[in-house]
């Protein structure tokens, strides 16, 4: 049966868990028990994980995973940034984890989407080079094609477990413009211009998990809309993915003090008056030192946006913030509005459904309460409505309502957000309204 034969089920209430559920496993970390991680997410109202399920580390590296040693980057570096923050080194058996990780799913009734961080951050996380440099050995022509398969080994991994109904979809990269799926494409290409460069590659990807597992609805997914590039998009996805943050006033400030240009562009003097802490090193004195350089190509963050979460004043920060919203308050919500609608038809032309899974404001310091305090709430309570409007199959409340971040404290918010998707969705879906997932069944293909 195809994946595109069966009706949309109940709406998915996603909370994302990245890749921070196996590399914060240490004691008084987020993911130290996996039940109570799901017990905590049930009762603010979510029903979806999304993670990095490691496919290409557990089933195509060829490494040996049982005892997998992950921890911080080093050098503190990253301990204030989103993300980042991992506490301590832990061993872990991979294939265990994410066993265990959809065995918990199973048992909380909880969907998993499943989808790699892997020519992203992932393996900055690991002691050892050996799984960046199995990903970067990889001929660039090839890396979605060596994706598709150790996903489909995964499936198959899942369904010889009896957890294969778990899987809500399968993604073969997340934001795949952004990180080293581009490699070999050519120099300078921007954001957008990667999304339709990338199209051959992910079209035999998404053909490749296809000819493995045709049930299973599989796709990849897009930092931002791709308005303008909709043409990229590959031929034969089965759900839409794209993560909206709108950014605004956020990227007045990344492009204010140069936090996304090498080191040499940041602009130390400003940085210095508006919002970092006294005894902050210079940047140039700082970076990238800090860690190995594999490390520092793993983790695709910019050093100076590092340098800047760590060695700012996250109340400062948020200051700058709250002083320049007024200029961009009404594009930030057009943009909102703009961009799930345009996302939302383009999956209608499709006849497949959207999904949010990350977005709204965008990427600030772990302190700092911008995305979860007056402004950001609001966004969030705007995004549930627009995605229950535009009729989202699923959306998240924002990105940082996870374990492993700070707004994780805020039951409340996550509830009424959760509440307003579902809600709505179930008030105004019909019957049938666009073709969507299969429910992935325990047979084999």
């Amino acid at each position: 049966m195809s994946a595109n034969e069966l009706e949309e089920d109940s709406p998915l209430t996603i909370t994302l868990w990245d890749f921070s559920w196996y590399v914060r496993t240490g004691p008084g970390e987020p993911f130290e028990d996996l039940d109570r991680a799901f017990t905590e997410a049930a009762r603010r109202g979510y029903n979806t994980v999304r993670i990095c399920a490691m496919p290409f580390l557990v089933f195509g590296s060829g490494l040996d995973t049982s005892r997998l040693e992950l921890g911080p980057l080093g050098g503190g570096y990253g301990q204030r940034v989103r993300w980042y923050d991992v506490a301590g080194t832990t061993v872990i058996d991979a294939r265990a984890s994410l066993l265990a990780l959809l065995q918990a799913a199973k048992g909380h009734d909880f969907r998993v989407i499943v989808s790699s961080w892997e020519y992203q951050q992932s393996p900055a996380f690991a002691t050892s080079s050996s799984w960046s440099d199995a990903l970067m050995a990889v001929d660039p022509e090839m890396r979605a094609e060596r994706l598709a398969d150790s996903l489909a080994d995964l499936v198959d991994f899942a369904r010889t477990n009896a957890v294969a109904d778990t899987i809500a979809f399968v993604e073969l990269h997340n934001e795949v413009q952004i990180g080293h799926l581009t490699d070999g494409l050519g120099v300078g290409l921007s954001l957008d211009e990667r999304v339709v460069a990338l199209k051959p590659r992910l079209n035999r990807g998404i053909a490749r998990f296809k000819q493995r597992h045709a049930d299973v609805p599989v796709t990849v997914n897009y930092s931002g809309v791709p308005i303008g590039q909709f043409r990229g998009v590959p031929d034969d996805i089965d759900v839409f993915v794209v993560h909206p943050y709108v950014y605004g006033v956020l990227d007045a400030f990344t492009d204010r003090f140069g936090l996304r240009r090498p080191v040499d562009g940041f602009d130390q003097d400003a940085a210095a008056e508006a919002f970092l802490l006294p005894d902050a090193p210079l940047a140039a004195d700082w970076l990238p030192s800090q860690i190995e350089p594999w490390k520092a190509i793993a983790t695709i963050i910019q050093p100076a946006e590092v340098y800047a979460h760590d060695w700012g004043d996250a109340n400062k920060i948020d200051r700058w913030l709250y002083d320049h919203y007024g200029e961009y308050r009404i594009a930030m919500a057009q943009k909102l509005t703009m961009w799930l609608e345009a996302a939302a038809d383009f999956a209608a032309q499709r006849n497949i459904p959207v999904v949010f899974g990350e977005g709204w404001v965008g990427y600030t310091p772990l302190e700092g309460n911008f995305e979860e305090g007056p402004v950001g709430a609001e966004f969030c309570r705007l995004a549930a409505r627009e995605a229950a409007r535009v009729g989202a199959w699923g959306s998240i409340v924002c990105s940082n309502a996870a374990p492993q971040h700070p707004m994780w404290r805020d039951v409340a918010l996550q509830l009424e957000c959760n509440a307003i998707f579902t809600e709505s969705y179930t008030a105004t879906h019909t019957a049938t309204p666009r073709s969507a997932p299969v429910q992935v069944s325990e047979r084999t293909s």
